[in-house]
């Protein structure tokens, strides 16, 4: 009998990792995986473990790679490896370069991989579109890479430094992703459930009308993931891909903004279009960095959600819960 392929996500704790959890939770039964993460916090939150009671946990730094000795010891090579793990708050890489390089080039995580013998794991990167320059709408996984702060300037690096160590990888540019909160609440504001709050306060906010993204539905994102694992246990090809994951709609903050406030019934007046040169942020930010998706949709066969119908199942779940 064949063993069960083993999934690992490094950074598990986080927004996207539990949601990747759940949604590697939610494969049916016909294609079993064995299911474990890493987190960094110690120990990981009660309200996660009680939801995936089956799991199997390791506390893992990546700055040093401890901690990734016993997963091969208690869990076994893995067959997939999701890294959802990183510095990702702009600013904070900017004040501190050397955590930001430190955690966001996986060089423990991937050195770790190749020292396990008879090991031929897939690994699934979470990179960003602020590895674009944003000077330009729409761009493709072949342009150029020109970031213009430490934190775009740290996921080339990693983009880099997997190509070149690793034998299969998928390498996912992300935009901002954006959905329902997660089974145990993150601490990091969630981008439509912090514009509902501002504007449910009835007071006016400034949104900016000219910096450019594609939000991506966090489950579209999951269902990208869980396309490429599945691809790999099934047929084991060599992998090495670049792909852009973002939502089909290129908005300003100010159009998130209005979005929200149309499906709230919020009274449009108190949304105030400003310029992002108008704020000083203290991290340089790329004007638009919108991707092309069609290689994304094309190859995994994936049709990302719209903005607005993403943003109206997010508030529809906020209200539930």
């Amino acid at each position: 009998m064949m063993r069960k392929k083993r999934v690992l996500v490094v950074g598990g704790t986080g927004y996207l990792g539990q949601h990747v959890l759940q949604g590697f939770s939610e494969i049916p039964a016909t294609t079993p995986c064995d299911l474990a993460f890493t987190h960094h916090s110690n120990p990981p939150p009660p309200a996660l473990l009680t939801a995936f009671p089956h799991l199997l946990s390791f506390h893992v730094d990546l700055k040093t790679g401890q901690g990734f000795q016993a997963i091969s010891q208690t869990f076994g090579p893995p067959d997939v490896v999701i890294n959802c793990a990183a510095l990702s708050v702009p600013r904070a890489c900017e004040m501190d370069p050397a955590a930001s390089m430190s955690v966001n080039v996986p060089s423990s995580l991937v050195n770790w991989l190749l020292s396990l013998e008879e090991s031929n794991s897939l690994l699934i990167h979470l990179s960003t579109d602020q590895v674009y320059e944003g000077v330009k709408s729409f761009y493709k996984e072949d342009d150029e890479t020109v970031p213009v702060n430490v934190y775009g300037k740290s996921k080339v690096a990693a983009e880099q430094f997997i190509s070149e160590k690793c034998s299969n990888f998928a390498i996912l540019r992300s935009s901002i992703i954006f959905g329902p909160q997660t089974v145990s609440p993150v601490p990091k504001s969630l981008p439509i459930q912090w514009i509902d709050g501002v504007l449910s306060q009835g007071n006016t906010s400034e949104f900016f009308h000219d910096e450019f993204r594609c939000p991506v539905y966090v489950k579209d994102v999951v269902a990208a993931i869980l396309a490429l694992s599945k691809r790999w246990i099934s047929d084991g090809k060599q992998t090495k891909l670049l792909l852009n994951v973002g939502g089909p709609d290129r908005v300003s903050r100010l159009q998130m903004a209005e979005t929200v406030a149309d499906i709230r019934g919020y009274n449009p007046s108190l949304i105030k279009s400003v310029s992002a040169s108008s704020v000083d942020r203290g991290v340089k930010s790329p004007a638009d960095i919108s991707m092309d998706i069609t290689k994304l949709v094309q190859t995994l066969d994936v049709t990302p959600t719209s903005f607005r119908d993403g943003v109206r199942w997010t508030l529809s779940m906020e209200v539930k819960s």
